[in-house]
């Protein structure tokens, strides 16, 4: 229980910081790179695909066999080339 109220103060507290930023670069003419950064940041964090399971468990994922065959024609279709190392 003590970790979900951390966890919603923390995302409550950088959700404000972030609309800080936002509102002080749109109206403020002396807003600088820091709040550029903080909204760029957050921006960026949003990209991140946060609701991501493992292939095993997600709903309609191919088995490992289905990979295999993916892979074994591909690779007969375009052959990888040799590494030195």
């Amino acid at each position: 229980m003590a970790g979900r109220i951390v966890c919603w103060g923390a995302a409550l507290g950088l959700g404000a910081v972030w609309w800080w930023a936002v509102l002080r670069l749109a109206t403020a003419p002396d807003a600088g790179a820091l709040e550029a950064a903080v909204v760029a940041g957050g921006w960026g964090l949003s990209l991140l695909p946060v609701h991501c399971v493992p292939r095993g468990r997600a709903a309609g994922s191919l088995g490992a066999a289905v990979w295999r065959a993916v892979r074994g024609t591909a690779t007969r279709a375009w052959p990888r080339p040799r590494s030195d190392g």
